[in-house]
């Protein structure tokens, strides 16, 4: 098998795997109890807290858990707004997930949102993201890394453009993936979303960085966990085994970042020898590391997914979370892709664990199958 759907989700490491399964059979108690096994349980949280933060300069009081990245982009942007008085500009990208764009779109009667155009590359158009802030502007969310096309947007800049504009006004990324995969320091936005199932962590388990010092009405009501803004029995298995593989991609950073950007590399050149190919996005060395979207003109993408998959090939047409909605790609047709482009759009995405030689079998599969599949469409 040769997976390449490491935006989709990734394979729990064996170790934050086996951490996890400590935490459900033995030291499984629940945090808030008062005995001192629970106790020492607390405390653990409290150290993985301190590690999940620190990997971007953030202090441990300033990260919230939650159950992924889908709940902390919810939650930044109503737990933002409701703090907020009054109503006025809201402003999204135009390729934000889906778990930040539809809940935007679901404030057009209360509140001005406005979408944020991108370049044909996947970056916002920082010319018209100025164009769009104003005084009057609440609540800016724009994704780290686009995840479908691997473009980076320069979060710092944005930063300071919002805060001279509209000094009140608040910054969320959404750094699902980002995190690890770029160096971020958590200072230059005001909310960052995280979740751990992009970096080899379990699924069920994600955080949301808050800002010290800003209103925030929270998220789940009910018994007043994480410090009355996330209510929920604390999920201590999900917590520690997220802190082991944030730990190993941390010691490992480094290497992890090149080696996926020489699989993306050379994936990318073997891919460009052939006919009718064209990239989507950013070229590979100004994106991330682990995302190359690329279009395989007169072939079907999702035709084309499911002859590799026959191969024991995994790879995307684009976000999961979109996989089953029929229709048009909204994050393709934002960047201008469209018509027989967009139709044989592959989204191939990469870990640690990927090597230059699952690149190349990759490569000559993809040459092997288009030739046969456009052989077939032309009669």
């Amino acid at each position: 098998m040769i997976y390449l759907d490491n935006s989709a989700t990734t394979r729990t490491s064996p170790a934050a795997a086996g951490r996890a399964l400590d935490y459900m059979t033995q030291t499984f108690f629940n945090p808030a109890a008062a005995y001192s096994p629970a106790a020492a349980a607390e405390r653990e949280v409290n150290a993985a807290r301190a590690t999940i933060a620190g990997a971007m300069g953030a202090l441990p009081e300033e990260l919230v858990f939650t159950s992924g990245g889908t709940e902390s982009n919810n939650m930044a942007i109503y737990g933002s707004l409701n703090a907020m008085r009054g109503t006025g500009r809201i402003i999204a990208s135009a390729v934000e997930h889906p778990s930040v764009y539809e809940v935007y779109r679901s404030f057009y009667r209360t509140f001005d949102v406005q979408d944020a155009p991108v370049t044909p590359q996947g970056n916002v158009d920082m010319a018209r993201l100025e164009q769009l802030i104003t005084p009057h502007t609440m609540l800016v969310s724009i994704m780290q890394v686009n995840n479908e096309v691997g473009a980076i947007n320069d979060i710092p800049a944005i930063y300071r453009l919002l805060k001279r504009k509209a000094p009140e006004a608040r910054l969320h990324v959404d750094g699902v993936q980002g995190y690890l995969k770029l160096p971020f320091f958590a200072r230059d936005c005001d909310l960052y979303s995280i979740s751990g199932h992009k970096f080899h962590a379990p699924k069920g388990i994600g955080a949301l960085y808050i800002k010290k010092g800003q209103r925030f009405a929270g998220g789940q009501i009910g018994g007043g966990q994480e410090g009355g803004l996330r209510s929920g029995t604390t999920n201590t298995p999900g917590i520690v085994g997220m802190e082991t593989a944030v730990q190993d991609y941390v010691q490992n950073a480094d290497a992890y970042r090149k080696g996926m950007m020489d699989c993306k590399r050379r994936l990318y050149q073997n891919l460009l020898r052939l006919p009718d190919v064209v990239l989507n996005g950013p070229a590979p060395e100004l994106g991330t590391p682990h995302i190359l979207n690329m279009s395989f003109l007169g072939v079907g993408g999702e035709v084309l997914l499911h002859a590799l998959e026959e191969k024991g090939i995994y790879v995307s047409t684009g976000s999961a979370c979109s996989a089953h909605k029929k229709g048009k790609n909204r994050i393709l047709n934002a960047m201008q892709v469209a018509g027989e482009r967009q139709e044989g759009a592959i989204r191939f995405s990469l870990c640690p664990e990927n090597t230059l030689e699952e690149m190349d079998a990759t490569a000559q599969a993809v040459e092997e199958l288009i030739k046969l599949l456009r052989r077939y469409k032309r009669r």
